[in-house]
Formats: C-alpha cells, structure tokens, sequence
C-alpha cells in the first residue's frame, strides 16, 4: 500500500492521522474555527461545506476558501459537501454537487475533496478527473447512519471505491451492537490486507463504535476524526484526548 502524501502530511504511513471538521454556517463562524483548528494542532482540516450558509454561491465558496488556505498555512484542506441523504445539511442536486466539488478542486486552495460513492459511477469518475487533473486527492466516501452491512459488503464498497479510482476510500457506519463494531473492524483488517493498494479509512459512529476511532493503526484505517468544538458526526473525540490515545497505541506497537 502507497501512502497519500499532502502537503507534509503522509497518509497511510505511521500513527493515523488526525482531521478535524469545520462546521461553521456563517464565513465568520467558519474562518474563527479555523484559527482554533490550526492551533489545536490538526494534522488535517475538512471543511463541511454543506454547513455554510453561501455554499451555493461559488464565487463566496472560492472566497472562503482563499481565507482558509490563508489560516491553515501547511495544514491540508479536505472539502466535503456531505448530502442530506448521508447525513448531511443540505440537498443537492447531482449536477450541482459535481459542479461545485469541481470548483472547489480548481480553485487552488483545496487539498482534497469527498466525493460520495453512491452519487453514481459517472459523477465520481467526473469528480475523480477534475480534481487529478489539479493535483487535489479525493477521497471516495459512504456513510451509513442507520446500520453496519455485513463484513463482505464493506470490503464490496471499498474495493469499488478503489477500482473507481479513489486516493482514499472511507465508510462510517452505524453500530447497532458491539458485533458490528467487530464487522466493521474485520472488514477493515481484511480490506488493507489483502486488497488496498491505497490508504483506507473506516469508523464505526456513535460511543458504541468509538474504540474503532483509536484503532486504526492496528486494524489499518489511516485517518481518523476528532474535534475542535463541535462534534460533524456522532462519536467523535476531542483532539487532544484522541492524540494522546493515539501516541500510546502508536508508542505500544513499535517497542
């Protein structure tokens, strides 16, 4: 497996990576989040657009965006705008959620954008295309907030992911006993092992699935979510408690 290097960031190799969402609605809101981000010490800073209240106006997107690239210096910046049917704010049209992951790859201040798998083969591949073509990695996502698939359904979604061309695939799911903690962490296991030729990232929500937040560098997920304030998705930690976790896992693992 290749680890995806960002910036100064490599993932895929070593400890996993810690990203924090911004989920301000307001510019304000949004830019201040930043600055909190930044010191906090983010290895990576996803911006949760479908949050912002201007998201549908590009020229205001590319704005905001120029100001985040400003703060955050090095760190890199994912753009996300998560549908409502995932567990986003917002609904979208597929035509404009291309259009505006598109403008966001092209506008120079972006890292990586999240594009949801199950929008359809021709509009990730789209998505995909465009941003490759600006040097910006995309990670190919699903989010299920109602239940974990079976272990073989997971592994489906993320090698589909990989052969879409994906840099990163990534699946959340939702624990409805501490069983589909353990699926979700077998199919994990099973994907990086035998499959990924790409980091992966996965995580079971919700407190019932936070020890798979932790885990990652034993089972193989690469990047993992914390918190600077508020939380994008059930289960989240907040930074500092989760670095610390992190290091002594990371510290057990290479003696």
């Amino acid at each position: 497996m290749q680890p995806v290097k960002v910036r100064n960031v490599e993932i895929g190799s070593g400890m996993p990576k810690i990203c924090v969402p911004i989920v301000g609605i307001t510019r304000t809101d949004i830019l201040s989040s930043a600055k909190e981000i930044r010191s906090a010490g983010a290895d990576v800073v996803e911006w949760r657009a479908d949050w912002y209240e201007d998201v549908f106006q590009f020229s205001l997107v590319t704005d905001t965006a120029k100001e985040l690239r400003r703060i955050l210096g090095e760190i890199p910046l994912l753009f996300t705008f998560r549908t409502a049917k995932e567990g986003g704010e917002k609904e979208i049209t597929t035509d404009i959620y291309v259009a505006l992951n598109r403008h966001a790859a092209q506008s120079g201040y972006i890292d990586l954008v999240d594009v949801e798998a199950f929008t359809g083969d021709k509009a990730v591949k789209e998505v995909i295309e465009a941003a490759h073509s600006c040097g910006v990695k995309v990670i190919v996502s699903n989010h299920d907030f109602h239940k974990t698939p079976e272990k073989d359904e997971i592994v489906s979604r993320l090698r589909k992911m990989q052969e879409l061309g994906a840099d990163i695939p990534k699946i959340a799911v939702m624990p409805q006993s501490r069983h589909d903690v353990l699926t979700l962490l077998e199919a994990t296991e099973e994907m990086v092992y035998k499959y990924a030729d790409c980091p992966v990232i996965t995580m079971s929500m919700a407190a019932m699935g936070t020890v798979s937040r932790i885990c990652g560098e034993v089972f193989g997920s690469s990047l993992t979510f914390g918190t600077v304030g508020k939380a994008s998705a059930p289960g989240q930690m907040e930074i500092g408690e989760l670095r610390t976790i992190l290091e002594i896992l990371h510290n057990s693992s290479v003696k």
